[in-house]
C-alpha cells in the first residue's frame, strides 16, 4: 500500500520525485567526496582504541561505497526513506587516515542526525567550527580520532545532542582541550544529553563546579584523565538518574563526598588512578559507608588511591566488580565478598590485607573469573578437593613459606597440584612473577595465553607451553640447556621474554619465521653462541629485538629489513665481527639501536649518494667499544631528526613497550647504558631519552659541529677516541644535555664559556686532553671537580691546583640575560690578589668572602695536596689498566 501512495504521488506531482532523485544524487557525491578527502590506512593509533578499547571490528567500510550505486545502500550509511536524505552515517574504525578538512564536503549533508567518525586518525587536525551547524544530531562520537586543539564552541549549539563523546588519549599532545567559558556554554546548553565523554580532554585550568549544572537527564558522565585539580568537588552532583561516573586519573584528592551516596541509580562508579602512572588521584580516607549498602551498585573502581581503614561487609548484592588495588586497606576480608554471586572480579592486590583464607571459598562464587591477590600479608590454605575455575589469577609477589600455605613475599618450591589442578581448561593468565619458585616440571594449562614466572628461581630445561600461549614472560631465572624448537608451535606467539638466565645452544632458527605474530623477543644476558638467525620472513612484526650479553659471533643478516616495524635492536655485548650494518638506516621506525662491545670495524662513512634521511627515527645510538675508524658519522648525525625536534615523537605512553591484557601487563623495553661514566640498566626507556655514545672505538678528527643542532640530546658520549681540535661552541646550544663525555682524546683549544650556561649538565668530563686556558665559571662548572680536568696541563682556574695567571674580565656566563651582575663565585683570582697586595689586605678580602657564603677557594687550600696524591694514583691506575672506559 505504501509503495502504490509513493507511485501515485510521483506520477500526479513530478516535481516531488525531482526532489528526491536531487537530493539522493547530491548526498551520493558529497560523501564521495569526503570519502576521497583520506587514504585508507590501518594506524596503530586507530586500531589500538578499536581493538583494545572499545573492542569494534576494525575495516574500511568505505571500500562499499561504489560510484554509480544507491548510496543509502553503502556501508555505515543510513538514510530517510522518506526524501532519501543522509540522516545518519557511521564510520568508527573504518581507517581513515589523512588531515580532516576545515571545508570538508561532509557539511553539506544538513539533515544528519547522528555521527560516528570514532578510532579514525585525522592526524592532529584541529575540529572545523562547522560541526556545529549539524543542528538536528542527536548523536556526535569524535572519540580517539587524531583531533588535537580547542573544542570550537560551536559544539554547544547541539542542544539536541543526547551523546557527545570527545575523549582521546590523557596526559598526551594528542589531547582536545576546552576552556572555562567553551565547557560552561556545552553544559549549560546541551540539556538533552544522557551521556557526556570527555576522557582525556585537558580540563586542568577548569574548576571542576561547572559540572554542577548539568542536566537532570545525565545518565552517565564520563571525565577520565581530563587534568582535574585539587580536592573532590562537593555537593555538585545533583543527578538523580546517574548511572555511570566515571573520574578516574585526575589528581583529585580528600574524601569522597557524601552526597554520591544520594545517587540511588549508580551501578558503575570509577575514582582510580591510571595504572601507567601517568596521573593519580590522591583520594583519602576510609571508604565511605554508603558504598556498602548502594541498591545498584555493580562496580568499584578506586584503584591507586590513599584509601585506609578495613573493608567492611557489603550488604548490596548487585556487585559484580571490585577493584581496590595500591591503596593502604588492612584488615581481612569481609565474608560477605564470598557471598557475592554476581562477582567476576576481585583486585585487591598491593595494600596491607592480611588473615587467613581458604582458597575453596572463592569456589562459592560461579561467575568470578578475574582474581588479584598480590603483595598483600594474606595466608591462603588449600583444599586440593576445590575447583575455582578462574580465567586470571595473581599472585605475584607473594610470600609462600610452605605449600599449601600461602603467605605474601615468596612462593617457594615447585609449583603446587593445586595451581596444577586449578582452572585446567580454563585458566588463560596467570601472574606468579616475583617469587621464591625452584621447579617447573610441566605447563598443565591446556589454554593458557598469558604466563609470567620471571623473577624466580626456577631451573633445569626449559618447560613448553601449550600453543594457545601469546605472552610468555620467563626472564631472571635459572633455566639452562638448550630452548627446543617446539615453541615455535605456538603460532600466535607474541612477547617471549627468556632473557637472564642460563641457556645455551644456538637461537633456534625458528624464530626469524614467526613474522606473523612475534613482537618482542629478548634473549639477552643468556649463553646463545653461533650466528644470529640468517632469515626474517617477510612480514616481520618484531619491534624489539635483544640479544644482549651473548656469545654470538658472525655478520649481522639484512633480512631483520623484513622487520619494517623495528623500534628497538640491541645486539650489544657479543662478538659480532661485521663493517657498519648501513642497511639498517632503512628501517623506518627504529628509535634504539646499541651495537656496544663487539668486533665491529671500519668507517662510518656514507658512500652513496643517495638523499634520503638515515635514521630518522633514532633516539639512542650506541656504537661504543667496538673499533670503527675514521671521521664522526656527520651523514647520519645530519640525519637524526628524533633529536632535532624535526620528527614529532608520537608515543601513547611515556615509556617504550607494548601493553598487555587488561592494562595490567604493560611491558616495558629494558637498555643498559653508560650514563654520566656509570654502566646502568634502563629497566624503563623514557621516550624522550636522546643519547649517542662512540666511546671506546678509534674514530678521528673533528668534534662535529653539527652535534649542535641535536638540541633533545641528554648524553653525549666521545671519549677514548683520537679526535683532535677544538670543542665546538656550537655544543652550548644543547640546553637539554646532562652528560658530555670528551675525556681521553687529543682535544685542544679552550673549554668554550658557553658550556657553563647548560642548565641541566651534571656530568662533564675533558679529562686527558691537551686542552689549556681557564675553566669556566659558576652554574653547573661550580660542581664539577678536579677528575673532569685531570691530564689537561694546561687548563687553570678552579678547581684546578693551577691558578690563571692573567686577571680576565668576568666571562659573559657569569651575567644575567638583562646585563646585571650576578652572584660571582670566588676562585683563584681572589688567592693572587692576596698574595700580592700582602697578608693583610689577602687576610681582608678572605674576610668579605666569608661574610658573603662563598669559602670555597679556601677550602681547596687543604685539598689541593690530598688531590694531587689521588690524581697521580689514578694516572698509575689507568696506565696499568690500559684504555679507561667512561
Amino acid at each position: 500500500m505504501a509503495s502504490y501512495l509513493f507511485l501515485c504521488l510521483f506520477l500526479f506531482f513530478p516535481h516531488l520525485y525531482a526532489s528526491f532523485s536531487s537530493s539522493g544524487s547530491h548526498s551520493c557525491s558529497s560523501l564521495t567526496q569526503f570519502k576521497n578527502s583520506f587514504s585508507i590506512t590501518q594506524t596503530e593509533y586507530a586500531s589500538f582504541y578499536c581493538d583494545e578499547i572499545a573492542g569494534l571490528k576494525s575495516y574500511p567500510k568505505t571500500n562499499s561505497w561504489k560510484a554509480g550505486t544507491d548510496c543509502c545502500s553503502w556501508d555505515g550509511v543510513t538514510c530517510d526513506h522518506l526524501n532519501a536524505h543522509v540522516i545518519a552515517l557511521d564510520l568508527s574504525c573504518s581507517w581513515l587516515y589523512g588531515t580532516f578538512p576545515s571545508n570538508t564536503t561532509l557539511f553539506l549533508l544538513p539533515h544528519l542526525q547522528k555521527l560516528n567518525l570514532a578510532g579514525n586518525d585525522f592526524n592532529l587536525s584541529k575540529i572545523p567550527s562547522d560541526f556545529g551547524q549539524f543542528t538536528s544530531l542527536f548523536y556526535l562520537n569524535l572519540s580517539y580520532t587524531g583531533f588535537v586543539g580547542e573544542v570550537p564552541s560551536q559544539v554547544s549549539h547541539l542542544s539536541k545532542l543526547v551523546l557527545l563523546d570527545l575523549s582521546s588519549w590523557p596526559a598526551f599532545s594528542m589531547q582536545y582541550r576546552m576552556d572555562k567559558h567553551a565547557l560552561e556554554g556545552l553544559v549549560h546548553n546541551l540539556t538533552e544529553v544522557r551521556h557526556l565523554v570527555l576522557d582525556g580532554m585537558d580540563m586542568s585550568s577548569v574548576n571542576a563546579h561547572v559540572f554542577m549544572n548539568l542536566s537532570s537527564s545525565l545518565r552517565s558522565l564520563s571525565l577520565a584523565g581530563c587534568g582535574l585539580q585539587g580536592k573532590f568537588p562537593k555537593n555538585i552532583f545533583d543527578l538523580p538518574n546517574l548511572n555511570l561516573l566515571y573520574m578516574g586519573g585526575n589528581q583529585l584528592s580528600g574524601q569522597i563526598p557524601r552526597s554520591l551516596g544520594n545517587l540511588l541509580q549508580l551501578t558503575q562508579l570509577d575514582l582510580s588512578g591510571i595504572q601507567l602512572s601517568l596521573s593519580d588521584n590522591l583520594l583519602n580516607g576510609t571508604l565511605p559507608s554508603w558504598l556498602y549498602t548502594a541498591p545498584s551498585l555493580k562496580t568499584i573502581s578506586l584503584s591507586q588511591n590513599q584509601f585506609s581503614g578495613h573493608i567492611k561487609e557489603f550488604q548490596s548484592k548487585s556487585l559484580e566488580r571490585i577493584w581496590l588495588e595500591n591503596n593502604k586497606l588492612q584488615g581481612p576480608l569481609p565474608s560477605s565478598i564470598f557471598q557475592l554471586l554476581n562477582l567476576t572480579s576481585l583486585a585487591l592486590s598491593s595494600n596491607n590485607l592480611s588473615g587467613v583464607i581458604e582458597f575453596s571459598m572463592f569456589s562459592n562464587l560461579p561467575n568470578l573469573k578475574y582474581l588479584h591477590l598480590s603483595c598483600n600479608s594474606l595466608s591462603l590454605t588449600f583444599n586440593t578437593t576445590s575447583t575455582v575455575n578462574l580465567t586470571d589469577l595473581f599472585l605475584s609477589s607473594c610470600n609462600l613459606s610452605e605449600f599449601p600455605n600461602l603467605s605474601c613475599k615468596n612462593i617457594e618450591g615447585k609449583i603446587p597440584q593445586w595451581m596444577q589442578e586449578m582452572g585446567n581448561d580454563s585458566l588463560t593468565f596467570l601472574n606468579v612473577s616475583h617469587n621464591s619458585l625452584t621447579e617447573v616440571e610441566h605447563f598443565p594449562w591446556k589454554n593458557i595465553e598469558f604466563l609470567d614466572l620471571s623473577s624466580n628461581l626456577i631451573s633445569g630445561n626449559l618447560p613448553i607451553p601449550a600453543s594457545t600461549i601469546n605472552v610468555f614472560l620467563i626472564s631472571n631465572n635459572r633455566f639452562n640447556g638448550e630452548v627446543s624448537s617446539l615453541i615455535c608451535n605456538a603460532s600466535s606467539l607474541q612477547i617471549l621474554d627468556l632473557s637472564h638466565n642460563n641457556l645455551s645452544g644456538t637461537i633456534p632458527q625458528c624464530f626469524g619465521n614467526l613474522s606473523n605474530s612475534l613482537e618482542f623477543l629478548n634473549l639477552k644476558k643468556n649463553k646463545f653462541y653461533g650466528t644470529i638467525p640468517p632469515t626474517f620472513a617477510e612480514g616481520c612484526q618484531l619491534t624489539n629485538f635483544n640479544l644482549n650479553g651473548n656469545l654470538l659471533e658472525g655478520p649481522l643478516t639484512p633480512s631483520i629489513l623484513n622487520c619494517r616495524g623495528l623500534e628497538v635492536l640491541d645486539l650489544g655485548n657479543n662478538k659480532i665481527n661485521d663493517t657498519f650494518p648501513h642497511w639498517l638506516g632503512n628501517l623506518p621506525y627504529l628509535q634504539v639501536l646499541v651495537l656496544k662491545s663487539n668486533h665491529m670495524h671500519g668507517s662510518l662513512r656514507v658512500n652513496s649518494s643517495k638523499s634520503s634521511p638515515f635514521f630518522s627515527k633514532i633516539q639512542i645510538f650506541d656504537l661504543s667499544s667496538n673499533y670503527f675508524s675514521g671521521p664522526l658519522p656527520v651523514r647520519y648525525i645530519n640525519s637524526f631528526k628524533a633529536i632535532r625536534n624535526l620528527e614529532k615523537i608520537r608515543s601513547t605512553v611515556s615509556y617504550m613497550g607494548v601493553n598487555g591484557r587488561n592494562g595490567s601487563g604493560f611491558y616495558t623495553y629494558s637498555i643498559g647504558i653508560v650514563m654520566k661514566g656509570q654502566d646502568m640498566e634502563l629497566v624503563k626507556i623514557f621516550t624522550m631519552w636522546m643519547i649517542i655514545d662512540l666511546s671506546n672505538n678509534q674514530f678521528e678528527g673533528g668534534i662535529l659541529e653539527v652535534f649542535g643542532k641535536l638540541n633533545l640530546l641528554k648524553g653525549l658520549n666521545l671519549s677514548h677516541n683520537n679526535l683532535s681540535g677544538g670543542i665546538p661552541i656550537s655544543i652550548g646550544n644543547l640546553t637539554s644535555l646532562e652528560w658530555l663525555a670528551l675525556s681521553s682524546n687529543r682535544l685542544s683549544g679552550t673549554i668554550p664559556n658557553r658550556l657553563a650556561d647548560l642548565a641541566f649538565l651534571s656530568s662533564f668530563n675533558v679529562s686527558e686532553n691537551q686542552l689549556h686556558g681557564q675553566i669556566p665559571q659558576g652554574k653547573q662548572f661550580n660542581t664539577f671537580g678536579n677528575d673532569s680536568y685531570q691530564g689537561n696541563k694546561g687548563l687553570c682556574g678552579f678547581p684546578v691546583s693551577k691558578g690563571c695567571n692573567i686577571i680576565e674580565p668576568a666571562p659573559p656566563n657569569v651575567l644575567e640575560k638583562d646585563g646585571s651582575k650576578s652572584n660571582i663565585t670566588f676562585g683563584w683570582k681572589v688567592v693572587l690578589i692576596g698574595y700580592g697586595c700582602g697578608v693583610v689586605f689577602g687576610m681582608s678580602v678572605g674576610y668579605v668572602v666569608f661574610q658573603t657564603g662563598k669559602p670555597k677557594w679556601l677550602v681547596n687550600l687543604v685539598e689541593i695536596q690530598h688531590e694531587k696524591m689521588r690524581r697521580r694514583k689514578s694516572k698509575d691506575g689507568s696506565r696499568s689498566n690500559g684504555r679507561r672506559r667512561i
